[in-house]
């Protein structure tokens, strides 16, 4: 996610850092080269120029706008849904904290409030790991495991329920409360079946092919159907229409997957710290792990 305070409008027009414009300038640069070949050939080829009628590229251009349009919004919904669903897992985790250090009787001890925090943070982070198909080489901070010797954060679950379970058995937790407590453990559930479904069913690859195919020949057609009436404004036009194009496409293509690592991406590193220090302080944990900054790039993971 791309962390940065609000600019002035002006400034606003020259942000690099935390844009897609790095993304897609080469494949811009390659409209602009073709658009000044359209204007050498329209200027000096006066016995055989090759333009085009501009009025097809209007009505593609407003097709295409609209289908643009429903692509972001449809990739903008899984950015939201998997912010939300993480949202709903903090909120669980929290609740279900509370819930087994004020309910128990003799109330949980400070060394098992930080076991069951700990467990819920190590499933906040298989979870992450799991959604970006990474491991955990990166993070210092966690204990280094084998994939193959790793639970699944569904385990994790089952390992909760299992602890809430040994409480019930030894009398610590009354049976009309455990209801509750399960609730908070269904509401976890579902989040990561949530965030599987968001993770394991991309939009259909036929239609980003498609898509992804019209917007290039779009724009690189278009200097031929502007050059009959701009002449020399053809380049500066056409970047401008081909930047618009090329740049919402390739902002889709990137919330289409929204717990990947691309620039702007959920920073599910960040919201996994976030759990983890608040569920530390609960149990009363002195030395919490420093929040996590953006990069040099305004880019928080």
């Amino acid at each position: 996610m791309i962390v940065r305070r609000r600019h002035h409008w002006l400034r606003m027009l020259f942000v690099w850092n935390g844009s897609v414009l790095r993304q897609i300038l080469p494949r811009l640069v390659v409209v602009i080269l073709i658009s000044f070949l359209a204007v050498a050939g329209h200027l000096w080829l006066h016995s055989q120029r090759f333009t085009l009628n501009p009025t097809p590229f209007s009505l593609l251009g407003i097709t295409l706008a609209i289908f643009l349009g429903f692509r972001n919004s449809t990739s903008y919904e899984r950015y939201a849904e998997g912010r939300q669903l993480w949202g709903q897992l903090i909120i669980a985790a929290r609740s279900l904290l509370r819930q087994a250090a004020t309910l128990t009787i003799p109330p949980l001890t400070s060394t098992e409030q930080a076991r069951l925090a700990t467990r819920l943070v190590e499933l906040a982070t298989e979870l992450k790991d799991q959604l970006r198909r990474s491991d955990r080489a990166r993070d210092a901070t966690l204990p280094k495991v084998a994939p193959s010797a790793r639970p699944s954060s569904s385990r994790h679950v089952l390992a909760v329920a299992e602890d809430l379970a040994a409480l019930r058995r030894e009398g610590r937790l009354e049976p009309l409360l455990v209801p509750a407590m399960e609730a908070n453990l269904d509401r976890i559930a579902a989040v990561i079946g949530g965030c599987e479904r968001i993770a394991g069913t991309p939009i259909p690859y036929t239609y980003s092919v498609m898509l992804h195919r019209t917007v290039y020949i779009y724009c690189m057609l278009l200097p031929f159907g502007l050059v009959g009436g701009l002449e020399l404004l053809t380049p500066l036009i056409t970047a401008f229409i081909a930047y618009t194009f090329m740049a919402l496409e390739a902002t889709a293509s990137e919330l289409e997957d929204p717990f990947g690592l691309d620039a702007n991406d959920l920073p599910l590193d960040a919201l996994t710290r976030t759990l983890e220090r608040s569920l530390l302080d609960m149990a009363g944990v002195e030395e919490l792990p420093p929040e996590l900054e953006p990069d040099a790039n305004y880019i928080l993971t």
